[in-house]
């Protein structure tokens, strides 16, 4: 490979030995030399070659086949290239030429002809259009992939200007501003929808190269035409719907985008999208250039095998091309709604989702039948909108489906409490504006557990699907409704002037509770209503629900199938409760509390045998409140635990304190929720208040309730065992009330039961009573229990007890449940009343 360096100004700065021998120059030559030397006598001190070399020198390059003149005088022709070299700031420090001896190789007759018959073959093969320009722009030359693409042959394209004759709508500057680069011999592109023969459109990337002669001028350019419409249409489209599905725009509006992008692309056409919904029925969306009027009259339509272009490929989920409307039957029942807008032909597309399901169609209609109808270009318009379409409306429905899933119930598909609240406040101001009543009713299912559980969780879906169905119909005429979580709804309803609330209830009512069959069997339902009236009880939505919600819990308290209405009192106890919960949760944590114990007692002896523990609370506000009013309430709102941790830790720091104060006290019982013993952490908090205090394991009776031996809870036989495990004793409080079962008793490890109070208060009058507890003791003894007689406050119930051989009891008879100060003073004359063993 031959090269050299020339200087700007033409010297020659450097040169190759290839390049020396090419050109026959003596090394002393090279820093002398100038490149106008190496031209040949006509061509050098011309101005093309003065204009070749200033191209060079402004960063051009320049390639061909040259003449050139060696050191003795003789021509060769060189094939070169000479290339613009830049410093770090860009400017031509040198220009480097690269040369090939191509006289030897230069094809003449036959050869020559031959190798041009190749290049016009390869030419001809190709799938781009190729054509060759003159220095005026005229075409000279044109391949068969042209011909193939835009219809025109060399003979019909000779003589004239390419661009203006294919992109005929850009501005003739555009024209200018693309030959000036090819003058200075800079290659041009664009990317323009361009028109072939007969009208038909292609987006084509025109790629000029200019090839300038050996003065340096423009003589000719190749313009290499590529169709890029399909990839243009998907950029173009997918640009512009894109960008309006990014802005979260409406469905609708996305659809017109497209459609108003492909009227401009294609402005032969009327572009118009429909839906398809899960009915089969039609809807339209984007029709911009179709009257409304037209657009209206489809709406509803349903899909078919004759229902015009559209409703026939929806029907058929294949594309539908009519070109003659006014005589196509698939047309006849429409065809008077479209000829009077002029148009004759309508292309339908369905519109599919990936699993084949039609979401809608996409079509073009057409003033006249012509060669552009489905023509190629407008296929890619299809398939391009269609894809597109299916994008917007699938996005459509995913965000139909999350919303659904935000703000309506899964299960029954009524409004969740999110969406129900705003409806109920939108219902609210409705009603105001009217001068209406509302009635808000919270509806709760009565023994939905039990159906749950006994026949099962899919049964129980069907029940409230069912009861949605029902209260759907409740509020068919006005009002709304949704389900809260589990088996609550709500219903709000304006009432008109005479409509009696009772009575609507009432209807109501009857007709949630009629009978229904599910999984085979009949379920009788029975509901419970709350009532809050607007606007007497509330005004604001918050706290209409609010007190709708009381008034079912005092209707509930009542019993099944009940029906409470609001009421000031209901909030007056309500706001009561409020503040004995915080009172509560106060005490707990200033040592508001306290404990008093009742002795036990050995009937034979008169000895002492245990205490039990019994928490009291004086208010310093709202006085003394016993403990049928606080420890249900601390089950509600959660404070059994840390209610359980103080009684815990207070009873055994009181047996310890009573301990080293010398008072024999053998034992200490404290009565434990049920709830409590759901947590496995129970045995752990028993064992750190008896280690804190100095005490041991029997020195701490357990009592639990009947309740436990029904407890399904699984971790509450598991703390039970632990606790019988660390040596602390258990004792079955108020047995023989409720849930009794020896197969239960037999298996938990008690070694007390606690006659209940109830058997005891009974046995001066029935003798059934002194039946049970006769029997009661017979079943403790047998088991190796000790049983204890609860509430002895008479003589008469003292000898009967001792009489059926009771060996322990506590009540009144005894002594009350005393302060510590109080009962050390009553062990002192107690200790004085009863002999020593």
């Amino acid at each position: 490979m031959a090269f050299a360096e020339f200087a700007p100004d033409g010297t020659l700065a450097c040169a190759n030995a290839r390049f020396q021998a090419l050109l026959g120059l003596a090394p002393a030559q090279v820093g002398t030399l100038r490149h106008a030397q190496l031209c040949p006598e006509g061509l050098a001190g011309s101005p093309s070659c003065e204009a070749m070399w200033q191209s060079l020198c402004a960063g051009h390059e320049f390639s061909g086949v040259v003449e050139r003149v060696r050191s003795d005088g003789s021509s060769c022709w060189l094939e070169v290239v000479y290339a613009p070299l830049r410093d770090s700031e860009g400017a031509v420090t040198r220009i480097l030429m690269v040369a090939t001896d191509v006289a030897a190789g230069k094809p003449t007759g036959p050869a020559r002809q031959d190798q041009l018959w190749r290049l016009s073959l390869v030419a001809d093969t190709t799938d781009a259009a190729i054509v060759i320009t003159d220095a005026k722009s005229r075409v000279i030359y044109s391949n068969a992939g042209f011909h193939r693409m835009f219809g025109w042959t060399l003979r019909e394209m000779q003589g004239q200007k390419m661009l203006e004759l294919l992109v005929r709508q850009s501005p003739v500057d555009l024209f200018e501003r693309i030959r000036g680069d090819l003058r200075q011999g800079r290659p041009a592109e664009l990317e323009e929808v361009v028109t072939g023969k007969g009208g038909r459109r292609y987006w084509s990337k025109i790629i000029c190269n200019p090839v300038m002669d050996a003065d340096g001028q423009w003589a000719y350019t190749v313009s290499v035409l590529l169709d890029i419409t399909k990839t243009k249409i998907h950029e173009v489209l997918h640009d512009r719907a894109l960008q309006a599905l990014a802005r979260d725009l409406p469905l609708m509006q996305v659809l017109d985008v497209v459609c108003e992008e492909v009227e401009r692309l294609a402005p032969e056409v009327c572009a118009s999208i429909l839906q398809v919904d899960e009915q089969g029925l039609i809807h339209p969306l984007a029709s911009p250039s179709l009257p409304f009027s037209y657009s209206s009259q489809l709406d509803g339509v349903e899909i078919g095998p004759n229902v015009g272009s559209c409703g026939t490929a929806a029907w058929r989920k294949s594309p539908v091309l009519v070109t003659d409307i006014a005589t196509d039957p698939l047309w006849a029942d429409f065809k008077h709604l479209i000829l009077p807008l002029g148009f004759n032909v309508c292309w339908s597309t369905p519109i599919l989702q990936k699993d084949g399901k039609v979401l809608g169609t996409f079509a073009f209609y057409y003033r006249e039948n012509g060669p552009f109808v489905a023509s190629r270009f407008h296929e890619q318009l299809v398939e391009a909108c269609t894809d597109l379409c299916a994008l917007a409306m699938e996005r459509e429905q995913a965000r139909q489906r999350i919303r659904e899933l935000a703000f309506y119930d899964a299960l029954t598909g009524l409004p969740n409490r999110s969406l129900l609240e705003t409806q109920v406040a939108q219902l609210l101001e409705t009603a105001q504006a009217n001068g209406q009543r509302v009635a808000v009713v919270y509806v709760d299912l009565d023994r939905f557990k039990h159906i749950n559980d006994s026949l099962g969780h899919a049964t129980g879906d069907a029940l409230l699907r069912e009861v949605a169905a029902r209260i759907r119909e409740l509020v068919r005429q006005g009002g709304v409704a949704g389900r809260l979580p589990g088996d609550e709804f709500v219903v709000a309803a304006p009432l008109r002037a005479d409509d009696e609330i009772n009575g609507l209830i009432e209807r109501w009512q009857t007709h949630l509770m009629q009978p229904l069959r599910l999984a085979g069997t009949q379920v009788d339902l029975s509901v419970g209503m709350g009532v809050a009236m607007y606007p007497q009880d509330a005004t604001a939505m918050a706290s209409l629900l609010h007190r709708a919600e009381m008034a079912l819990h005092q209707a509930k308290a009542g019993g099944p199938g009940r029906v409470g209405f609001f009421s000031p009192e209901l909030s007056r106890a309500a706001e009561e409760r409020i503040a004995l919960e915080k009172a509560l949760r106060e005490a707990l944590q200033t040592g508001g509390l306290q404990l008093h114990y009742q002795p036990q007692v050995e009937l034979a002896t008169g000895r002492l045998r245990g205490l039990e523990a019994l928490a009291r609370w004086q208010h310093p506000e709202l006085g003394a409140i016993p403990p049928s009013r606080f420890i249900p309430l601390a089950e509600e709102c959660g404070l059994m635990g840390p209610l359980a941790r103080w009684l815990l830790d207070e009873a055994c720091r009181q047996l310890a304190q009573w301990r080293r104060d010398g008072l024999a006290i053998p034992a200490v019982s404290v009565n434990l929720s049920a709830s409590n013993f759901h947590s496995l952490e129970l045995p752990a908090l028993v064992a750190q208040a008896l280690e804190r205090h100095g005490l041991q394991a029997p020195d701490l009776v357990v009592e639990l309730t009947e309740g436990i031996l029904l407890d399904s809870h699984g971790s509450t036989l598991q703390t039970v065992e632990r606790l019988h495990a660390q040596g602390v004793r258990l004792s079955m409080d108020d047995f023989g009330t409720g849930y009794s079962s020896l197969s239960y008793l037999r298996r938990l490890p008690i070694s007390e039961l606690k006659l209940d109070r109830s058997f005891v208060a009974d046995l001066e009058h029935a003798p059934t009573a002194r039946a049970l507890s006769a029997a009661i003791l017979g079943i403790g003894t047998s088991l190796g229990l000790t049983v204890v007689a609860e509430g002895v406050e008479t003589a008469a119930q003292n000898g009967i007890l001792q009489a059926q051989g009771y060996p322990v009891a506590q009540g009144y008879w005894f002594a009350r449940p005393m302060a510590p100060p109080e009962l050390e003073r009553w062990m002192a004359t107690q200790a004085a009343a009863v002999p020593a063993p």
